[in-house]
């Protein structure tokens, strides 16, 4: 139910004056004034440049192949090296973790090691896609990121998606942010494709007209059937 009262409240806003609203619990942005998140919404709870549980990454030891390998962090967010053994890597950045493996393989008698750390997967990087999307989750963020992205990266709308009504919520300074987009004016470029960031959330509304009429259909059976008919040979 809020589901709709939202998207309500954001169709008011939409149509008019750029404005932020404060509901007390969302702050509703119209596309104009929705703000990028600061450094501190994209670093809060170890989301930009660490390394976490279940990442992938490569460790790449100049001139010594036998001691390069790619690696997924374990659940613990622990990795295990040739000589280096086991280390923890969680809240570390790739740098930080290129140190720590250094000074492991010195104390392990390998001369002048130079380290090489890449992150080649993450799922502390993501946008989380729902609502009336052929396949909803959790998508990496790799690189820049827009909205029309994110919904492809999702397999596109269904046919029950109202592309008119694409909710993007963001966290800004500690703060639920939300604003409205119109999919089908981003298509026609009468506005520019937003970015999207780490730890947003798309929601595509869906078309609860479209949904139902099938279900009327069926519901009435060959009663309808003439007139559907005719409608088609009118269109004809």
């Amino acid at each position: 139910m809020r589901w709709f009262v939202l998207v309500g409240a954001l169709c008011m806003t939409a149509c008019s004056t750029p404005r932020m609203i404060d509901t007390g619990r969302v702050g509703i942005a119209t596309p104009e004034t929705l703000p990028q998140p600061t450094l501190e919404d994209l670093t809060r709870g170890q989301r930009v440049h660490l390394v976490g549980p279940f990442d992938r990454i490569s460790v790449e030891v100049f001139g010594l192949p036998e001691l390069s390998r790619q690696v997924q962090v374990d659940a613990n967010g622990r990795i295990a090296l040739p000589v280096a053994g086991q280390i923890s890597v969680t809240g570390r950045t790739p740098e930080q973790l290129e140190t720590a493996i250094t000074e492991r393989l010195r104390n392990g008698h390998v001369r002048n090691p130079q380290v090489t750390v890449n992150v080649l997967e993450t799922v502390s990087q993501v946008v989380t896609v729902d609502g009336e999307v052929r396949q909803p989750g959790a998508y990496p963020v790799a690189g820049p990121m827009t909205l029309m992205r994110t919904i492809a990266r999702a397999q596109g709308t269904t046919e029950y998606a109202q592309v008119s009504h694409v909710v993007l919520f963001r966290t800004v300074n500690g703060r639920q942010m939300a604003a409205l987009y119109d999919v089908r004016a981003i298509r026609l470029g009468a506005y520019e494709d937003p970015p999207v960031y780490p730890q947003d959330l798309v929601v595509v509304g869906e078309s609860q007209a479209r949904r139902l009429f099938p279900q009327i259909i069926g519901a009435a059976g060959l009663l309808l059937s003439p007139l559907i008919t005719v409608l088609g040979s009118n269109n004809n």
